[in-house]
């Protein structure tokens, strides 16, 4: 027979039953990755907003400048910290909702090691300036590669657990692995077609407009289908572990589950209102992210409401605070997510800390508390001994608690300041503010936000000496012994149960229909983009880059500047003042990839080389990366010394333009052959230059120079009229 409310077979028939072992200690290895990475993240995170008050911390070096400790910090903490915690929960919970041993140990040892192996390498190559450049995408080919491959060992390992289980009904958490499977597969693959022109070197196969719809289509879906359905997996079974209580309701579970993965997938857009994409696409992106709200605090209150009748314990449990404080979070930031979807909301919040704050109170909150709660409940039942101190623990929470607020709360005020401020102006109509004013102003928040990690980090540390005084106390239990019926032995009644129970027994069917609902939404947003001509108008006068444009761009993505300057001038009256004309779909269609950017620490510079008041010359581009306070006073921008010791490689070139011409872009035949010819040129061109206007010399083939050519070249295409006597 079937327990009503967790959907659990129970054994009734009083025949034999099976003896075997739970496989802890693939468990365990994950929970001492959880709590590795975890600190590695958090300092990376912490160095880098303290970069933003104090630009020395950048060191000079190019390994530690902002723009590669940034993306070390997401990845670390999204795929290494967060990554190993979903791993650590599911291993854990897999097994005993199937009443069955992980399918294979060897597949087990094998993810575990795989994993491990990528996250030192994404952290060696970002730190190298190896990057894609697409934000939460930046690994390169050959770790997208080993990504897949890792991914689907881990299918394989869950799937077969799932196939032998002794367990006939599926439990909801496991819906939530099938869907998070299946769904981080499709988005990985899809957003990581490139091409090749080295063993480590890409370029994105889309370009422009289609990159940025594919790369939001994966970078918000990355939160809902990594950061968002394993975790609510994790809550349907932990909580009610830890409370000894129900899912507070079967049917809601179902509403929650299925109309999240049909909903979630079409929200991406909302991450590029008022851009250059489709008007059709945004206001598909809004619609379906406020319908978000509905099946996202159902679920919030599912978790809740399985705690009626043990808010006792949870007082009392350390466990419980991390889990609660968890939920609520996730309900929080997802209705404030539908909320920043809203356009008029959007033209406020949109490249500003805002965001910074809605996402942190998600990975700190969610993802961060529901871990650290999760590993206080593993730890000593795995190590047969009780938690070494509970009012350690109850300090981690107040302390983390603490940390939380004091980072988001002034990341939101920034947020309205950075806003405002960008809109202000005068009676007169001239902009009433420098973006470098308001780059001055942010610092006290920003320094804050850094303290508010500090204390978040704080917490952490205490869990882990906490984890590790429980661990010596105790003995591992790295084979735990159970039993339950064999799956023929287990007594079902069907007449009368709910339709939902035929699915449940089908693990297979769950995972072709959470492919096909999760796969309905992506494809009406993306195929009419590539397919439909008018979605992306031609522009005459744009050209591609020239060879020493293309070097340099390359350079501008290795240094990570697309994580503090956006390329996109939105239509409102301000941007326009500040920046020039807004920003045209057909501008960027050789852009692979796009560089849009999603944060403004730094002005736009989508028409930094377009002709008229703000044009700026070569020598002011020269100065202000080798020594940024010299032409900008206040600045926290980093030094790039490196760009004028480091020669361009030109041995590269031909194979570049021979990759952008598979990828489209109309260079003439043979053109890779006479390219370094061209590139000479034109650098000879920016040293003469650079001679005549303030005479520095400097070697042609320097990196410095291929910049300079690639920031002289943004926005020069389009004829702009400019209107405003600002000088950024």
């Amino acid at each position: 027979m079937l327990n009503s409310q967790t959907g659990q077979g129970i054994f009734a028939g009083g025949g034999p039953t099976d003896k075997f072992y739970y496989y802890n200690k693939i468990v365990k290895w994950f929970a001492y990755a959880t709590m590795l990475w975890g600190i590695v993240g958090m300092l990376a995170g912490i160095l880098a907003a303290f970069q933003l008050v104090f630009p020395v911390l950048n060191f000079n070096t190019a390994y530690t400048t902002f723009g590669r400790v940034r993306p070390v910090h997401t990845n670390a903490v999204i795929f290494a910290f967060v990554g190993n915690g979903i791993f650590m929960g599911v291993y854990y919970s897999l097994q005993r909702l199937c009443k069955s041993r992980m399918f294979s140990d060897t597949l087990s040892k094998i993810h575990f090691w795989g994993w491990q192996s990528i996250i030192v390498c994404a952290a060696i190559t970002l730190l190298l300036g190896i990057t894609s450049g697409k934000e939460y995408a930046e690994l390169e080919w050959p770790i997208d590669i080993l990504i897949a491959l890792i991914w689907v060992v881990f299918g394989i390992n869950m799937f077969g657990t799932i196939i032998k289980r002794r367990e006939r009904h599926l439990y909801v958490a496991i819906w939530f692995y099938i869907a998070t499977f299946v769904t981080v597969a499709m988005l990985h693959i899809v957003n990581s077609f490139e091409l090749p022109f080295t063993w480590i070197k890409s370029y994105s196969f889309y370009a422009g407009v289609q990159d940025a719809l594919v790369q939001w289509w994966y970078g918000h879906n990355a939160v809902a289908f990594f950061l968002t359905t394993p975790y609510l997996g994790l809550m349907y079974y932990f909580m009610p572990k830890v409370a000894n209580r129900p899912v507070y309701s079967y049917r809601l579970s179902i509403i929650h589950f299925w109309a999240l993965i049909f909903l979630y997938i079409w929200a991406g857009p909302h991450h590029l209102l008022y851009t250059a994409l489709p008007d059709w696409a945004q206001s598909l992106g809004t619609v379906f992210s406020l319908m978000l709200i509905f099946p996202s605090w159902g679920g919030m209150l599912n978790g809740l409401l399985t705690l009626r009748g043990a808010w006792d314990k949870v007082r009392e449990e350390p466990v419980l605070k991390f889990m609660v404080v968890a939920v609520t979070a996730y309900g929080m930031a997802t209705l404030e997510g539908p909320m920043l979807a809203l356009k008029n909301v959007n033209a406020i919040s949109h490249y500003t800390d805002w965001t910074v704050a809605h996402v942190h109170v998600g990975a700190l909150g969610w993802n961060g508390f529901l871990t650290f709660g999760i590993l206080y409940f593993l730890i000593p039942r795995i190590f047969q001994t009780k938690l070494y101190s509970t009012k350690m623990a109850n300090w981690h929470f107040w302390i983390g608690t603490l940390g939380i607020v004091f980072y988001v709360v002034p990341m939101y005020w920034a947020g309205f300041m950075q806003s405002l401020a960008w809109k202000q102006i005068t009676p007169e109509g001239n902009l009433k503010y420098q973006f470098l004013e308001t780059v001055k102003q942010m610092q006290p928040f920003y320094a804050m936000r850094g303290i508010g990690g500090v204390l978040y980090l704080i917490g952490a540390l205490f869990m882990v000496y906490n984890l590790i005084k429980t661990i010596k106390a105790g003995v591992a239990m790295n084979e735990e012994a159970a039993e339950a019926a064999p799956l023929s032995a287990i007594v079902e009644h069907h007449s009368g149960e709910h339709w939902h129970r035929w699915i449940e027994r089908r693990p297979v069917q769950m995972l072709v229909l959470s492919l096909i609902l999760v796969a309905i939404g992506g494809a009406i947003e993306i195929i009419p983009t590539f397919l439909v001509k008018s979605n992306i108008p031609t522009i005459a006068s744009v050209k591609p880059y020239t060879p020493l444009e293309l070097q340099g761009r390359d350079v501008y993505i290795r240094e990570g500047c697309y994580v503090c300057h956006s390329q996109m001038v939105r239509p409102f009256r301000t941007e326009v003042l500040r920046y020039g004309d807004y920003s045209k779909a057909g501008e960027f269609v050789y852009d692979h990839p796009f560089q849009w950017g999603s944060k403004r620490i730094g002005p736009d510079l989508a028409r930094e080389g377009a002709p008229g008041k703000l044009k700026k010359s070569d020598s002011w581009h020269f100065n202000h990366l080798y020594e940024p306070s010299s032409i900008s006073e206040g600045t926290i921008m980093p030094r790039y010394t490196w760009l004028f010791e480091n020669n361009i490689d030109t041995a590269l070139t031909p194979a570049k333009i021979r990759a952008m011409q598979t990828l489209g872009v109309p260079y003439p035949a043979g053109y890779d052959k006479i390219a370094n010819q061209e590139l000479m040129a034109q650098a000879e061109k920016i040293k003469a230059n650079l001679q005549a206007e303030a005479n520095i010399k400097i070697g042609a083939n320097k990196e410095i120079v291929a910049v300079i050519a690639y920031l002289q070249r943004l926005g020069r295409d389009i004829t702009l009229e400019q209107k405003t006597t600002e000088t950024k």
